[in-house]
This record gives C-alpha cells, sequence and structure tokens, in this order.
C-alpha cells in the first residue's frame, strides 16, 4: 500500500487542560501518514486522483482550530476520523507533538494508528 504524508505540520491553536493555556494559542505539530493505493494518480499524473496535501492540511487545521480542546488525544483521534471519512484511504496514522509542555522535554505527543471500517487490520501478537 502506498502512503501519502504530511511531516511537522504546524497548527496555532487553543490547547490544554490548565486555566491559563485556555486563554492562549499553542503550536501543535502534526505527522500525518494516509494509506491509499496512489497507482492511478502515477499514471495518469491528475491531482483529482490522488489525496490533495494541500486539502489534507486545510481540512485539517480547520478541525484543530474550530473550537478549543483539552488533550493532544482528542486532537489525534478527530484528526484520524476526519482523514478516514473525507479522503479515501485504509489507514492513518497520526502523530500529534506539543513542544515546550514538558519543560525538560524537547516536545511530548502521542501517536495513533486507524483503520478504515472493513480495512484488513494486523492481527494483536
Amino acid at each position: 500500500m502506498d502512503i501519502v504524508f504530511i511531516k511537522q505540520l504546524q497548527v496555532n491553536t487553543v490547547i490544554g487542560v490548565y486555566d491559563w493555556e485556555k486563554t492562549i494559542q499553542q503550536a501543535l505539530f502534526l505527522d500525518l501518514a494516509l494509506s491509499a493505493d496512489q497507482q492511478a494518480a502515477a499514471a495518469s499524473d491528475d491531482i483529482r486522483l490522488t489525496l490533495d496535501y494541500a486539502v489534507i492540511a486545510e481540512k485539517v487545521q480547520s478541525l484543530i482550530t474550530a473550537q478549543p480542546i483539552e488533550l493532544i488525544e482528542t486532537v489525534a483521534e478527530r484528526v484520524a476520523q476526519l482523514l478516514l471519512s473525507e479522503f479515501c484511504c485504509s489507514k492513518v496514522e497520526v502523530t500529534v507533538s506539543k513542544p515546550g509542555a514538558v519543560a525538560a522535554a524537547q516536545t511530548v505527543g502521542v501517536h495513533i494508528v486507524r483503520y478504515a471500517k472493513g480495512s484488513a487490520q494486523p492481527r494483536p501478537d
């Protein structure tokens, strides 16, 4: 399966559980990987047959900035569901990083993997 990806998509939004966080915007960085067959797009050189990075980025940014969210886990889950529901892909991987959340760390984050309904999923080990 082919993978279309976006690395380090920056989204400035209201994110956090503390009162002071709810009054400011903070940067989140997202890595997105969408599994989808890209052979037809490659053969035809037609953007209408591929996953358009610009459209994906715009929809993800709009989703995250639409309303304040407390947890980056919530951001990751909402983004994964958006990608699976609006784009023709069988699997998505979403990584959300929040730099500065822990003073002693460069960044913290969460990485999730979700599958479209009916897609083959790996068996648990």
